[in-house]
């Protein structure tokens, strides 16, 4: 049989496709800007006929149906990473939130810790040899389809087709709905960059070589260090995720990947968030390389590009330099993403560049802190930093004394609390 009279004989509409998932099962959903809304959707309207149904996921983009309260009992969110539509229902306790490395999360299913009875994804039409692409999301979406039991898969006319290790046979899928859909966008930098924003980003900006190969996490610090690097020679990317601002700097010459020491010549990246004008430029683009989580994010495999430069952001630092970024206190807020896996990775490489950034301040208080909250999360350790940037500059935490890095940070810290951190840090016998 012919791939062609494969794809005919399981297309199918999302209401049939649902049709078999059962109580009690547990679901891959792919995410970031490629959530199968059609898929999800005629689960949710299922999801009364059914018990106790485990949805597995990282950061998804759009409605978040599945989580509101009358669906409790019925399907329940299992994310290892807290986005914006999930955060009220892991703070409710109506959904669960696992901590993991980005880098490990494929591996809970492909090693069994999450045996998955299915996987929903959302996939580009297929080429002429019959493999369709996981598009705009492929690192952390296909260990987890291979490993389930059954795919469903969304396959839209609108999804580009992305190269690399990205790509599926319709004989591996076993229900096909076709959808014609947008892809949801989303500008990383929402808007213009506010001064602070943007007095970061050229603090930034002023620690990356000439041939640097760039890790840009996600948020508007990222996406606004890229319009300081016009100046810049042969710069590069091995990054989890990439938008918009990479597009520019390709057209001007300056990104090149000349420079890199691992894949040289292409960027590197597990998935994409961005508006259509990214999504076009990704469409059958050799520069590009997709390829799964756990090879982009592993530590290893990072350091092994020289100049390595990691930019991630922190919700507080404290004066010894433990970073919080997935919590306020107690209350889970996001997750650990790739910050660890690139921050250690950049650590090891060769001349590489670990930054962590933050605003000085959020409303009226310090975000650079004695202490940390009471039960915030310790996402970066003490031992593993290196810079810290503030809008008031840059400090260099590595090989040095506690009381070294009291004053480093105090020096970067809002000068509306340099004196209360100063008197902090001599009640603490830092200083």
């Amino acid at each position: 049989m012919s791939w062609t009279e494969l794809y005919r004989d399981k297309v199918c509409t999302a209401q049939e496709a649902v049709q078999a998932i059962n109580s009690h099962d547990r679901i891959f959903l792919t995410g970031n800007c490629s959530v199968p809304m059609k898929v999800l959707d005629a689960l949710v309207d299922r999801a009364p006929e059914l018990e106790d149904v485990e949805i597995v996921q990282a950061l998804t983009v759009g409605p978040a149906d599945y989580v509101k309260p009358e669906i409790e009992g019925h399907l329940r969110v299992n994310t290892i990473f807290i986005s914006p539509n999930t955060r009220k229902a892991v703070q409710a306790g109506r959904a669960d939130f696992t901590p993991v490395l980005l880098s490990e999360f494929p591996l809970l299913f492909k090693d069994g810790h999450l045996p998955l009875d299915a996987a929903f994804v959302h996939l580009s039409p297929p080429d002429e040899h019959g493999f369709c692409s996981f598009s705009v999301e492929v690192g952390l979406s296909k260990t987890p389809a291979e490993s389930a039991d059954i795919i469903i898969a969304e396959v839209n006319e609108q999804m580009p087709r992305t190269l690399g290790d990205s790509f599926i046979h319709v004989s591996k899928i076993d229900h096909i709905v076709p959808v014609d859909y947008p892809i949801p966008e989303l500008a990383m930098g929402g808007g213009e960059p506010s001064p602070i924003v943007e007095n970061i980003a050229q603090h930034i900006a002023s620690l990356i070589p000439d041939g640097a190969t760039m890790q840009m996490g996600i948020g508007a610090v990222p996406d606004a260090v890229l319009k300081y690097l016009f100046d810049k020679k042969d710069l590069g990317v091995h990054t989890e995720l990439f938008s918009d601002g990479v597009i520019d700097l390709v057209e001007a010459g300056v990104l090149t990947n000349a420079r890199k020491t691992l894949h040289p010549g292409k960027i590197i990246a597990g998935f994409i968030l961005g508006t259509k004008r990214l999504y076009d430029w990704a469409h059958n683009n050799a520069l590009l390389e997709f390829h799964r989580t756990e090879y982009v994010n592993d530590p290893f495999v990072v350091a092994q590009n020289e100049r390595m430069v990691a930019i991630n952001a922190a919700i507080e630092v404290d004066l010894t330099g433990q970073i919080c970024a997935d919590s306020i206190g107690t209350k889970l807020y996001s997750g650990v993403g790739g910050q660890l896996d690139f921050i250690y990775g950049a650590a090891r490489s060769k001349g590489g560049v670990p930054i962590i950034s933050l605003p000085s301040m959020a409303k009226d208080f310090s975000r650079i802190v004695p202490t940390l909250k009471k039960g915030a999360g310790v996402v970066t350790s003490r031992n593993h930093v290196r810079y810290v940037v503030t809008e008031y500059g840059v400090a260099d935490l590595y090989g040095k004394t506690i009381r070294e890095r009291v004053q480093e940070l105090i020096n970067v810290a809002h000068p509306q609390f340099r004196d209360e951190l100063t008197y902090e840090a001599k009640e603490l016998n830092y200083i």
